[in-house]
């Protein structure tokens, strides 16, 4: 599911155009990246929450030159899900 097709799903379950939607969509994003830039963590009741996690610098061996490098320290968005939406994925029918 692509970004507009999440815009028609919601438009459709909440009865409201799809231009509210979208802007329903980018506003909600907005205060996730806004939250998540303060390093604050976002959580949503029932699905995962979002937080923010330093990575430390760490040494890398390329595997073909054995040449060593250094991967510098960054920050890196992390998503935890929830038990309630672990529990309806595993209800899931499996692909085979």
């Amino acid at each position: 599911m692509n970004n507009k097709e999440l815009q028609v799903a919601l438009a459709s379950k909440l009865g409201i155009s799809q231009s509210e939607t979208e802007e329903l969509l980018q506003a909600t994003i907005n205060a996730l990246i806004e939250k998540l830039s303060e390093n604050k963590s976002v959580s949503i009741h029932g699905f995962g929450s979002f937080e923010v996690r330093e990575k430390n610098e760490r040494l890398t061996v390329n595997p073909l030159t054995k040449e060593r490098s250094i991967v510098p320290a960054k920050k890196a968005l992390a998503f935890k899900s929830s038990t309630v939406y672990k529990e309806k994925i595993k209800e899931l029918p499996r692909y085979e």
